[in-house]
């Protein structure tokens, strides 16, 4: 089982998926854990940056896939909108999903002022995620719609009032309910 949490940056996605995973006895694989090599060492969707995300997501893939049949995996990402190299890692994800099936889709999505306040939280930047407030009023404007919206397994979750732990237990009843 996958479960992938998409959602704009400061919606919670790793503070849900931590409380997932201790629900649902499951593993993590946070975006951030996949890009901060690349970005660390490499320019921000340069080509180096692409081969360096796309390098480490095979091997975190591989590793994924000898895991226990009935361990769940939770991944974190950051897709929205088209492009070719946005759309070529929701097709890696959606490959590894199909490997490991069933493959389950959360859209996390909270208020502006509520993602403004998490998104300039000071412990973002020890994980060199963004925390900067326009960020989340450009993707509130623009409202690009989320990867994931025609798959099969999908729920929209609004967080805003909602805590991290309460959140991952509304998406842990779904997945259980549609796994029956």
């Amino acid at each position: 089982m996958i479960i992938v949490l998409n959602g704009y940056p400061g919606v919670g996605k790793l503070t849900i998926g931590q409380e997932l995973i201790s629900k649902i006895s499951g593993r993590l694989l946070d975006i951030h854990s996949v890009y901060n090599i690349a970005f660390a060492l490499t320019e921000f969707k340069s080509p180096e940056f692409i081969e360096t995300v796309e390098k480490i997501e095979a091997i975190a893939h591989d590793l994924i896939l000898k895991l226990p049949a009935e361990t769940p995996v939770v991944l974190t990402t950051v897709l929205a909108g088209r492009s070719d190299w946005g759309d070529a890692e929701w097709q890696r994800i959606v490959r590894l999903g199909r490997e490991r099936a069933p493959l389950f889709v959360v859209h996390l999505h909270c208020d502006l002022e509520e993602n403004i306040r998490r998104i300039e939280a000071g412990e973002r930047a020890a994980m060199r995620k963004p925390r900067d407030a326009e960020m989340a009023r450009r993707n509130h404007a623009q409202g690009k719609t989320l990867a994931g919206i025609d798959e099969t397994n999908l729920l929209k979750l609004d967080v805003t009032r909602l805590s991290p732990s309460d959140a991952a237990a509304r998406i842990a009843g779904w997945v259980q309910r549609a796994e029956v």
